[in-house]
């Protein structure tokens, strides 16, 4: 995934905090997994690393997914839409429990459905997430 230049990092359009929303996609299944933000460096150390890295807004940091849980996020494809102000990765979700991407231990991070106007959890929790993180 290495490219020669960083000019494709201008195309990518950056909010006014230098943040562009990201969404991370089963590659085989086409889940959605999660949504997440990139600023240029993560997005930068993506592509140099074949893995998903992701800017952490509540702590104002990068964050290697799969850094505290395991659950790596291998990129196959990188695309951007068609205002340039989102990105869509197309990855594969690795770990000591294969197919968990959310923090709560769960496949997905939609794992809430609106129904009679009340939000109700429809995704299993496969593994306790007191057991994953440190």
């Amino acid at each position: 995934m290495s490219t020669a230049s960083s000019a494709w990092l201008d195309r990518v359009r950056w909010d006014r905090d230098g943040l562009v929303p990201v969404i991370a996609q089963e590659q085989g299944s086409g889940d959605v997994l999660m949504f997440a933000w990139m600023n240029r460096e993560a997005l930068a150390r993506t592509v140099e690393l074949g893995q998903a890295v992701y800017f952490s807004r509540s702590r104002q940091k990068l964050w290697h997914k799969g850094e505290e849980s395991g659950h790596f996020q291998t990129v196959h494809e990188i695309r951007l839409d068609c205002d340039q102000d989102v990105v869509l990765l197309k990855i594969t979700q690795h770990g000591h429990e294969p197919g968990i991407a959310c923090h709560t231990g769960r496949h997905s991070c939609f794992y809430e459905r609106l129904e009679d106007g009340e939000w109700r959890a429809v995704e299993p929790v496969l593994k306790d997430p007191g057991t994953i993180y440190r």
